[in-house]
């Protein structure tokens, strides 16, 4: 099925198209799903401040993992573009230049485990019991940070090499590993946080391990390649330094906005936090939804640039539109007929339920503001063409802090949500702005000015 969509000589079909979304939406959709599951566990104890340390905990590993999440996404842009020029050798340094940068950063975030974590808490304000769960935590995941790295590299270099279904069938194994340790070490061994960490530490060990023996059968693990002065070769690994600049400075306003959203939830309360925690959740489910879309389209960006082929990318602009529209338009209704289930799912706990039900309209928003956005992010990855995320980003994060100060103080946490939604809104609205620019770049590499009657009719090979 994955050859078929690569190697056909027809234009760009539904069909082709959906070869690349499915498996890439079922691989991301279970990583939320994951984030559900560990929140319904401890969700299921009887003090919600199990919730919170985990909600905590979990933020200070996104925060010092999404720092790094241009590991995957610049991975697979350039794999991309290897991969859509039949470079053999640059589709292998697309994966090793990033893979030596991840293993480093992951022994650092080792070796300074105890200055971060102090540095979280200060930032944080949470309760001793809360605090205390969150560094049990936060002490046993820390080990796993340069194979949670190196699977970012993993995913990347799969995804941009439109091996879709491998992908999907490890980040599927990762999750389903994660989800049954957890059920066993929280209720059946009652563990506690700690049995939530230990199973994420497995599950993230033995999926690099799995990862790198696939790559190896590829030719492209390969310790040889570490010795290598092409490795570092100015040029290519500039572009990529410079490439993974942007995208770590978009990383780092997005994290300012879910810190900083987490920790004025936590100054409102315990059960604020939890409740937010719980619809957080639930975003998360629908952001990664649309990740088959942003994916698809940063490996078919990425091959277009390749192969100097703009036909395709024109294609792929149209069929990404109304696929993302129709999507958001079957998550709006889905979370409008099982709001009541969906937050049940996450806890028993009567006095949550009712404040997640007060605040669950933002979340109703978050599809339409937010679609376009995602999938116009997927086409500037696969462009490697990190500036304007990084601009579009760094706009959204002042809309953001604009609505706050205006709706914070009178409006409380419903405040918080609206500046979140604003946020979703500017970077989808920002991003937009460059989109002349993507296709003024996607033509000058092309050769062309206007699309001639033979390039229209050219057959498509991706």
């Amino acid at each position: 099925m994955e050859k078929e969509a690569l190697n056909s000589n027809a234009s760009l079909t539904w069909k082709q198209y959906l070869l690349l979304v499915i498996p890439i939406t079922l691989a991301a959709v279970s990583t939320p799903l994951l984030g559900a599951v560990d929140t319904a566990v401890v969700g299921r104890m009887p003090d919600p401040a199990y919730i919170g340390g985990v909600a905590i905990g979990t933020l200070i590993f996104n925060t010092i993992y999404w720092l790094l999440g241009f590991l995957k996404v610049g991975t697979s842009g350039f794999t991309a573009q290897a991969s859509g020029n039949q470079n053999q050798q640059e589709l292998i340094l697309a994966f090793i230049r990033p893979a030596f940068l991840a293993v480093c950063f992951g022994v650092l975030f080792i070796l300074l485990q105890v200055p971060i974590e102090k540095a979280a808490f200060l930032l944080i304000e949470a309760t001793p019991l809360v605090g205390q769960l969150a560094s049990e935590y936060y002490a046993i995941r820390i080990w796993g940070a340069p194979f949670a790295l190196l699977g970012y590299c993993i995913f990347g270099w799969l995804i941009g090499s439109a091996r879709v279904k491998l992908s999907l069938a490890l980040q599927l194994y990762m999750n389903f590993i994660n989800i049954i340790l957890s059920i066993l070490f929280v209720l059946v061994f009652n563990f506690g946080v700690k049995g939530v960490a230990f199973a994420t530490l497995f599950a993230e060990i033995s999926t690099v391990m799995i990862g790198l023996y696939f790559l190896k059968k590829f030719d492209v693990f390969s310790f040889e390649y570490f010795k290598s002065r092409i490795m570092f070769d100015k040029v290519k690994f500039m572009a990529m330094l410079k490439m993974n600049r942007d995208l770590f400075i978009r990383t780092i306003c997005l994290l300012t906005v879910f810190g900083f959203f987490t920790a004025r939830g936590s100054a409102l309360g315990v059960d604020i936090l939890a409740a937010n925690a719980i619809l957080f959740q639930i975003h998360y489910l629908v952001a990664y939804m649309y990740d088959g879309l942003a994916g698809a389209n940063s490996i078919l960006t990425g091959k277009a640039i390749g192969q100097r082929h703009y036909p395709l990318y024109k294609q792929m602009l149209k069929l990404s539109f109304i696929g993302g529209l129709v999507l958001s338009t079957c998550i709006f209704v889905i979370l409008l007929l099982f709001k009541d289930p969906l937050i049940a799912v996450f806890t028993t706990l009567e006095s949550l339920r009712e404040i997640a039900i007060d605040y669950y309209f933002w979340i109703l928003l978050y599809p339409f503001v937010t679609f376009w956005g995602l999938l116009l992010y997927g086409m500037f990855t696969g462009a490697t063409e990190g500036i304007p995320i990084r601009n579009s980003t760094m706009l959204a994060l002042l809309l953001f802090f604009l609505v706050y100060v205006i709706s914070y103080p009178t409006l409380g946490n419903h405040g918080l949500w609206l500046s979140f939604i604003s946020f979703s809104l500017g970077r989808t609205l920002f991003l937009g702005l460059y989109t002349p620019r993507l296709q003024t770049k996607l033509k000058s590499i092309c050769g062309i000015t206007t699309e001639t009657k033979n390039e229209r009719t050219k057959s498509l090979s991706i």
